[in-house]
């Protein structure tokens, strides 16, 4: 018993040291403290971070030259956005997408896009700028690299998806999806997510893309946390190891808070995870002609309302998050 004891704290400790001496650091994630929101007792022991999904590719295509990405740790740029809420009864995690081209007012800068708040402050900007939105503090910060997707998708043995509509990637020669249940590797996965140019009309493009990543990260998740993963220590092993060098964090989230935030999370499985992107108007042009997501504000300050009180769960119940 002691020996097997000491087994699984040695292979612990191996995990932790793999992480933390391998992940890099987000510093200075955070906007001065005087800028940010009160937490309401109904919501203190909920938890938000903020997923920043990067890519590293030399090549971008020519629509993508001139864009605002902002430079990431890893060398990624700002792609794509998530809000994670993990409420306080850790019963269920809410994942919240926000278009790139979302039209938000920045602090400092003006109304703009949400990704020019990368491109003028980096990440302390974008926090600030979610957490006057939503009046809600952000926790911890991570941003992972599209590559990361390839090598974790590998580590897990591949990742079933059930794709909803047929297509044929652009920028991404030789590959196709055909429509409905499929196994993807870490090359298909990394074509999958990426593709927007595929998709037209509306709905079309950066929409699509987004459901794709929704789509995919909730069932990358959902084989993290099968049996068959769980069960297996050198998967588990490979998953950190392969993820680890894809991922920049805030300073406070190392392997310990990590492991204390999964480990109350224990009965989490993928069924309970709910995915949708922020509530928008659709695409529109701004007043100097950009191309731009209109915002839903009214139904992202009820978001906003339910973030603070802890009750997401009921704004999703009660709300149509269908876009």
């Amino acid at each position: 018993m002691v020996i097997a004891a000491l087994v699984a704290g040695l292979y612990a400790w191996n995990l932790a040291r793999t992480f933390d001496e391998n992940s890099n650091k987000l510093a200075d994630a955070f906007p001065a403290e005087e800028t940010r929101p009160e937490v309401k007792d109904e919501s203190k022991d909920a938890i938000n971070i903020l997923l920043l999904g990067t890519d590293t590719r030399e090549e971008r295509s020519e629509d993508e030259q001139g864009e605002d990405f902002a430079t990431l740790p890893n060398g990624g740029r700002s792609d794509t956005m998530m809000l994670v809420h993990i409420p306080s009864d850790r019963k269920n995690v809410f994942v919240t997408s926000i278009m790139r081209d979302t039209w938000l007012d920045i602090p400092g800068v003006g109304t703009a896009k949400i990704n020019r708040a990368f491109a003028s402050g980096g990440v302390p900007k974008a926090v600030e700028t979610l957490e006057g939105l939503f009046g809600i503090r952000i926790n911890h910060v991570a941003s992972i690299d599209f590559e990361g997707f390839k090598g974790l998708t590998d580590a897990v043995g591949g990742v079933t998806i059930d794709n909803p509509i047929a297509f044929t990637p652009v920028h991404a020669k030789g590959y196709y999806f055909p429509e409905g249940v499929q196994k993807l590797d870490g090359d298909n996965a990394l074509a999958f997510v990426r593709e927007r140019k595929a998709f037209t009309g509306a709905g079309g493009s950066d929409y699509r893309r987004v459901k794709n990543q929704q789509l995919f990260v909730k069932a990358l998740i959902g084989q993290i946390l099968s049996k068959e993963t769980l069960t297996s220590p050198s998967k588990i092993q490979n998953v950190v190891s392969e993820i680890a060098p894809y991922v920049a964090v805030d300073d406070t989230l190392d392997s310990a808070k990590i492991a204390g935030i999964a480990s109350s999370m224990l009965n989490i499985r993928s069924d309970d995870m709910t995915f949708f992107t922020l509530p928008n108007n659709g695409p529109g042009r701004s007043a100097d002609g950009q191309s731009i997501v209109i915002p839903d504000m009214e139904t992202i300050n009820k978001f906003g309302e339910a973030l603070q009180n802890d009750t997401v769960d009921e704004f999703v119940a009660t709300t149509d998050l269908s876009q």
